[in-house]
């Protein structure tokens, strides 16, 4: 299952200057749609090089506007914000993640039987299920449309632990984060906007893939949505700090590899080292494929940041950054990693760090305090603030 991911920048540029064409109309009407392994022209392969900011929001989002307007690319400029909108959220409550970590590990405890060997092998009997368990593991990605029947049916059908399948499906996404992954998860399973579930049913599978499943008789069509607290209420977003006026150490880390549009022209960049901790997003590490995913992005991050300033950069680990802070006697800057696993390890390494913020970050994630209807209503005014030099919603 080779499908076309982008594993550096300039592929990844390449591939967005290629998809461009269908952000529009061709988006809006087969985006639900998924024919299978080698036949999808309306995915954009793009989202492991937006999760790792090897390509940044504005870009795409600004090429779906240039090419088609804000209105004839809404749809998919809707599908580039809900990734912001699900990391905001999170942002500003942040004991969310910690609340899923512990329920996983104590669902994990708890389960009896072989339901989920089961069903992490693939072997459940419903086919398209088994089938999405596989392209998963072998290609480290699935439809959109796929991921909520998935999780729908792991839930509704299998009866497990919606944390466990959070889990399963984060050690194998190559574009899994800990925001979007959670949240989506919550929001399947009804207690992410309490009492409203995702129910995957029989006809619909059956319709948007074409023929290709047709479980009729096989999934828990009519069930109840989960209990659990809903979400609590949103806290304030943390501040980011102000770059250093002198030269200072640059670190980078899989959630943003792009500091050539982070950094002002004048920076002083002294040092430049990377870090990555793909093995922390489960107690049970993540597939090869993802490992190798986020090392390759990496690599291409560093070798940018070192061409741009003129030295080398290093690849180290955490466990290394209190001796290489030290040993260049710097402040350390590093992009802004929101809530999960790299946020997690950076803040134990027990290195003091100047954290920065983009721009997009910056306007998107105070706006998630509530659903995304309410957060969507804001989006024209988002892309006039953060892409000024495109057209508005009303000209085209």
């Amino acid at each position: 299952m080779t499908e076309p991911f982008p594993a550096d920048r300039a592929a990844a540029l390449q591939r967005l200057r290629d998809f461009t064409p269908r952000m529009g109309r061709h988006y809006a009407e087969g985006r639900n749609t998924d024919p299978g392994p080698g036949q999808r022209r309306d995915v954009s392969w793009l989202s492991p090089a937006i999760r790792h900011r090897l390509v940044t929001e504005a870009e795409v989002a600004g090429a779906a506007v240039a090419a088609h307007g804000p209105r004839g690319a809404e749809k998919f400029i809707q599908e580039v914000f809900w990734r912001s909108y699900w990391k905001g959220f999170l942002e500003l409550r942040p004991g969310m993640w910690r609340a899923y970590q512990a329920a996983r590990d104590a669902d994990r405890a708890a389960i009896r039987g072989n339901a989920l060997a089961r069903a992490e092998g693939g072997a459940t009997g419903i086919a398209c299920f088994d089938a999405w368990v596989a392209e998963l593991r072998e290609a480290g990605w699935l439809h959109n449309h796929a991921r909520m029947w998935f999780a729908s049916i792991w839930i509704f059908t299998l009866r497990l632990p919606w944390t466990l399948g959070a889990d399963f499906m984060l050690r194998h996404l190559r574009d899994g984060d800990a925001a979007s992954n959670t949240l989506s998860w919550r929001w399947v399973a009804g207690i992410q906007t309490p009492g409203k579930h995702y129910v995957a049913r029989a006809s619909n599978i059956a319709r948007y893939t074409e023929g290709r499943f047709d479980p009729a008789g096989e999934l828990e069509e009519d069930p109840a949505p989960v209990e659990a607290p809903p979400p609590p209420r949103p806290g304030a977003l943390p501040g980011a700090d102000r770059l250093p006026e002198g030269p200072f150490a640059l670190l980078l880390h899989e959630d943003d590899l792009h500091p050539e549009s982070l950094l002002p022209a004048g920076a002083r960049v002294a040092a430049i080292a990377g870090v990555a901790v793909p093995e922390a997003r489960s107690p049970l590490g993540c597939s090869s494929l993802v490992a190798q995913g986020v090392e390759a992005a990496l690599a291409d991050g560093l070798a940018r940041a070192a061409a741009r300033w003129g030295m080398p950069a290093a690849r180290i680990a955490v466990t290394d950054l209190p001796a290489w802070a030290a040993g260049h006697g710097l402040p350390v800057v590093t992009p802004w990693a929101p809530v999960g696993w790299t946020a997690d390890r950076l803040a134990g390494s027990g290195v003091a760090m100047r954290r920065l913020r983009r721009d997009w970050d910056e306007a998107c994630w105070p706006r998630a305090t509530k659903g995304f209807f309410p957060f969507r209503e804001s989006i024209p005014t988002l892309l006039g603030r953060l892409l000024p030099d495109q057209p508005s919603a009303s000209a085209r």
